[in-house]
């Protein structure tokens, strides 16, 4: 698979960023109509999702632009996690959303209105969600390949709307078929609960990656396979340490060999180790430490942290 350099992949997601706005601008502008024309809240707290997804996006294609950059002196390890501040930052608008729905639906659940011009408001409101179903189905296509949580967060974003809308769409039919207006801003709750719990999940998934989780276990699977398969001759490992920043990986381990090799081997070994681990899992930096298994000292390191010396 052919590795995009920093600068080609920000280009690349760009576009779908660009995607995002544009769907958001669409949806927007058709749910409004939709809730003019029927007075539906449940349709309003549709149309206030949609703004959030249009600030998500303008704020991902700054982020993303951000997460392009070279590493340089100041960040010698890039600007990857640039894109958590993104998707931090729309998991909190979400929340902002999710709180407005709620404030209007309780004020129409107080005092009911009936719904008017039901079946064109339906119809706009259907079309919307069928932009966002393929622009989110597309996002997280993209998000999951280049492994940007940014556009992964705009995409599960789109898809919760499509579900908003569809709850919102049943509710108002059934509102029209009971003529309980009540019906109306309790399915808005039920919209914004749900909202909450998309926006918690991507604020958690965000404070993750600015924390320096380790990487998934599938990929620690990978990593301990290459390793295991280079377990002759007495060559041990220790000290593992992985991260993620956006789109990059970060993997550091030390390589125990036997005294009596030369340096000259032992760095061949490293290189080979740190080619497989690139190979197979492809925007990985891997740094190596090369130490003597006849050195106790080289045992002083084995856990995260390297005690004292006295």
């Amino acid at each position: 698979m052919r590795v995009l350099t920093p600068a080609a992949a920000g280009r690349s997601l760009t576009r779908y960023a660009w995607l995002s706005v544009a769907a958001a601008v669409a949806t927007i502008a058709l749910k409004v109509g939709a809730y003019a024309l029927t007075g539906s809240v449940g349709l309003l707290s549709d149309a206030l999702e949609s703004l959030v997804n249009l600030a998500g996006g303008l704020m991902a294609l700054m982020m993303l632009a951000v997460a392009a950059k070279p590493a340089d002196e100041d960040h010698a390890y890039g600007h990857g996690k640039a894109e958590y501040f993104s998707s931090g930052m729309e998991g909190m608008l979400i929340l902002v959303a999710a709180v407005s729905i709620g404030v209007a639906a309780i004020g129409r659940l107080i005092h009911p209105q009936p719904l008017e011009r039901v079946g064109v408001g339906l119809a706009i409101s259907v079309l919307a969600s069928l932009i966002n179903l393929g622009v989110g189905v597309i996002l997280l296509r993209v998000g999951r390949q280049h492994h940007s949580i940014t556009l992964e967060a705009n995409a599960r974003h789109l898809l919760t709307d499509v579900w908003t809308s569809a709850g919102v769409v049943v509710g108002v039919l059934v509102v029209v078929a009971t003529d309980w207006e009540r019906l109306d801003p309790v399915v808005a709750l039920l919209v914004a609960a749900n909202i909450v719990r998309s926006g918690v999940s991507i604020v958690r998934r965000s404070i993750a990656g600015l924390m320096d989780t380790a990487l998934p276990a599938q990929d620690l699977e990978v990593v301990g396979a290459v390793l295991e398969s280079h377990r002759q001759g007495g060559i041990e490992f220790h000290a593992l340490r992985s991260r993620r920043s956006g789109a990059r990986r970060f993997v550091s381990f030390h390589v125990l060999v036997p005294g009596d090799w030369t340096v000259t081997r032992g760095h061949q070994l490293l290189e080979t180790i740190e080619q497989e681990i690139r190979r197979r899992l492809p925007g990985t930096t891997v740094f190596t430490h090369l130490e003597s298994l006849d050195d106790p000292c080289s045992w002083d390191d084995t856990g995260l942290e390297r005690p004292e010396r006295p």
